[in-house]
């Protein structure tokens, strides 16, 4: 046993003595160079896909250069760096810091659609990869979330670069919050819950107009209502329900 646990050992031990000599390689540059040969240096780290790395040079340059002219291009590249590297929640973070530090830099836009970008659709978790866990059975939070911070940015940036990205987005977003919306209302259709399926569909309806899941939503109304006996409430669901057919053909 004792064979096979000392080279194991040795590897671990190789792994972290080269860990530590790359971070001292990293560190050693600092105390004598200026904000601007960090900042190259975050950025080559970048170009690299060294992210890790990046952030560690442009976090070092925020708290030795706070004032500097390239500080702010360096958060900017930060919020990137973190989302590159998948810490969705710094991202977040960085960039709700640089749009309140900031308010009328001219590349606030940015901010916010980086921000957007981290909430929208994060990773499953190991639990969800496992069961093949659907899409539109998933809490909604971060879509919420991803589709607010994609509105404030249209309405505030409507000529922005990003701002076509960003609505074909919101359309995505828009039919994934219906599609959550129908699959609760389903759920209480099935446990016979038909006033409260009726609230999930008509939010559905009213909230996310013009998703190809509003149709779903308005049989699940239609369906309700008849079971409820509300024939007018049906008639009036299903009329609807036939224009927005009508409407998805004519469009096809």
């Amino acid at each position: 046993m004792r064979r096979f646990v000392q080279p194991l050992v040795l590897v671990f031990v190789s792994v972290a003595v080269v860990a530590g000599c790359a971070s001292s390689r990293r560190s050693a540059f600092l105390p004598g160079e200026g904000p601007e040969a960090i900042y190259d240096l975050g950025v080559e780290a970048m170009t690299a896909g060294d992210f890790r790395d990046a952030i560690l040079y442009f976090q070092a340059l925020q708290a030795r250069f706070p004032f500097s002219n390239v500080t702010r291009q360096a958060q900017l590249d930060l919020i990137y760096a973190y989302f590159r590297n998948r810490e969705r929640a710094a991202a977040i973070d960085a960039a709700e810091a640089f749009e309140r530090e900031n308010p009328t830099h001219p590349r606030v836009d940015y901010a916010l659609y980086m921000r957007g970008l981290a909430y929208f659709d994060p990773p499953a978790n190991w639990l969800e990869r496992v069961f093949n866990v659907e899409l539109e059975i998933r809490p909604p939070r971060d879509s919420v979330q991803a589709f607010s911070v994609f509105q404030e940015l249209l309405r505030r940036f409507p000529q922005s670069q990003y701002a076509d990205d960003a609505r074909e987005r919101m359309i995505f977003l828009r039919n994934r919050l219906a599609a959550y919306e129908n699959h609760v209302a389903e759920y209480y259709m099935t446990r016979g819950a038909y006033v409260a399926a009726t609230n999930r569909a008509k939010y559905a309806v009213e909230h996310y107009p013009g998703a190809p899941q509003i149709e779903r939503s308005l049989e699940i109304l239609v369906e309700a209502y008849e079971t409820l006996g509300m024939t007018d409430l049906a008639s009036d669901a299903r009329r609807v329900l036939l224009e927005t057919r009508g409407s998805i053909a004519s469009n096809q």
